[in-house]
């Protein structure tokens, strides 16, 4: 099984998530018209954690499947398995999902391989069915069961671009990146670094960002403004917590690197 799977039921505490507009409503109402949901926004901006926190306080389980180049149809769906010299069938987790409800959300959907998309459709309209020819089966997907898929739109290519005939089959919900200052909560929250401590921190990320489509193919993302604030939390000196949390995992282009780096300096000093 090439596909990463998580099932988890509903924890007694919701996942801290800062909402930046009207998400939580929309997911809510969605869920309640069993309508699938394509979440969309640059990388490390928290779609995921938006998941896991609306799995939680809908009291759904959450099926979490990453996305990648070799995730095939049958990763999904299952496939037959030799098991003491039987061959059994094992469902995937689009189909545990499908058979016990739950929300299946499939991260970078655009990174599986296009027979992914095939599959999800008779999902993502009035029939809500799952065909699974191996088995002969054609499962109906319960009211509990909610599809979810995530991209980031600023990091197609030709090749690995979400067909407008797969959108218009989602209700879609962009996300970005927060405000300085709630991006400073969060940060601070998740780092336990002081808020005093933070703000330059992002205040350099907001920089870093403007460079996207320049001399970077992304923009520093709120996971790695945590990280960095944890390194200096940890201890570590701020230009060496900065360039190990918020450059290096930009970009391998030593040039780059070097003024980025002095990008850092004006700004936090």
């Amino acid at each position: 099984m090439k596909a990463v799977l998580h099932a988890v039921g509903a924890p007694p505490e919701l996942p801290a998530y800062v909402p930046s507009g009207n998400e939580c409503t929309l997911f809510e109402h969605a869920w309640r018209r069993r309508l699938p949901v394509l979440l969309k926004g640059p990388t490390g901006c928290g779609k995921t954690r938006f998941v896991a926190h609306m799995a939680a306080r809908l009291a759904l389980p959450l099926h979490t499947v990453a996305c990648h180049d070799d995730l095939t149809a049958a990763d999904l769906t299952g496939r037959y398995l030799l098991k003491g010299g039987d061959t059994v069938w094992a469902d995937g987790p689009l189909t545990r999902a499908v058979r016990e409800g739950g929300i299946c959300y499939l991260d970078e959907v655009v990174e599986a391989r296009k027979d992914v998309t095939v599959v999800l459709h008779p999902l993502t309209d009035d029939r809500r069915i799952l065909p699974l020819e191996r088995t002969g089966e054609e499962l109906v997907a319960p009211p509990g069961f909610m599809l979810v898929v995530s991209y980031n739109p600023g990091y197609q290519s030709l090749l690995k671009a979400l067909k407008p005939s797969t959108r218009q089959r989602f209700v879609a919900i962009e996300f970005g990146f927060l405000p300085a200052e709630q991006e400073v909560q969060v940060v601070a929250a998740e780092s336990g670094l002081a808020p005093d401590r933070v703000r330059p921190l992002v205040a350099l990320a907001g920089r870093l960002r403007a460079l996207k489509g320049q001399d970077l193919e992304e923009g520093v993302s709120t996971r790695l403004i945590v990280y960095c604030a944890m390194l200096i939390s940890a201890g570590i000196p701020l230009l060496d917590a900065v360039l190990a949390g918020m450059i290096e995992p930009l970009t391998d282009d030593a040039d780059v690197k070097s003024a980025l780096l002095d990008v850092a300096r004006a700004v936090i000093g």
